[in-house]
């Protein structure tokens, strides 16, 4: 989710925790008395409004204690500040089937700490490369990936809409970072990408079995599952 600036709390998911969680800046243990702020007296704007302060608040997870530090701009009130930036950032890891190759989840482990630390076009272009990898492991030598998506659909692997999702939120994503001209992305694209690439990654690891007749069938020229180990 999101940091949410609510009362003067944060709003947010805890990594340490793995759940959504409120961090809070008083300490209700020593009578409410604030955990700690470093304070830039200046006048500034941010998202086009005037404001005379930037705050640094230190706050701390109601479930487990970890810290968290939110930069807030400000005005006179600080409960009525702007979060611009809340640490520690957290991303839930794709659960993967325990047979996926270590090299396609490790790719996708480094997209997740790029997401963490909010570098959402790395992100995006580790996602496609998770993606390419997986299909190429799966024996499609087509040139390009929107000819190994489409092979990989048309083999029954994985579905039309899992197809086209894999066209439009990944690739896509992937190639206006690597291709295009610069350009923001959002962190609401990369989840997307992240979301469908770790079900192409199921779709071809979940039932193995029945993957690996299917591409034997199509004649893909695949690493087995047998050959992981070796």
């Amino acid at each position: 989710m999101e940091p949410v600036f609510v009362e003067g709390n944060i709003r947010a998911d805890c990594p340490d925790c793995g759940v959504p969680s409120t961090f809070e800046y008083r300490n209700p243990d020593e009578g409410g008395a604030e955990f700690g702020s470093v304070i830039l007296n200046k006048q500034h704007n941010y998202k086009s409004a005037g404001y005379s302060r930037i705050i640094y608040k230190l706050l701390r997870c109601t479930v487990c204690n970890r810290p968290g530090v939110a930069k807030l701009h400000v005005g006179n009130n600080y409960k009525q500040g702007v979060l611009e930036s809340f640490w520690p950032s957290s991303i839930t890891s794709a659960k993967l089937p325990d047979n996926a190759p270590k090299q396609i989840e490790k790719e996708l482990r480094e997209a997740e700490s790029c997401m963490s630390v909010e570098a959402w076009r790395g992100a995006a272009a580790l996602l496609r490369s998770a993606l390419e990898k997986t299909l190429i492991e799966n024996g499609y030598d087509q040139r390009n990936l929107y000819q190994k998506i489409e092979a990989a659909g048309n083999d029954g692997i994985i579905t039309s809409a899992r197809r086209q999702r894999a066209q439009d939120l990944i690739r896509t994503l992937g190639n206006d970072v690597l291709h295009d001209e610069w350009r923001v992305v959002s962190r609401q694209e990369v989840e997307d990408a992240h979301h469908y690439v770790a079900r192409v990654i199921e779709d071809f690891y979940d039932d193995r079995a029945t993957v690996e007749t299917v591409l034997s069938e199509k004649g893909r020229d695949f690493k087995k599952e047998s050959d992981e180990g070796a």
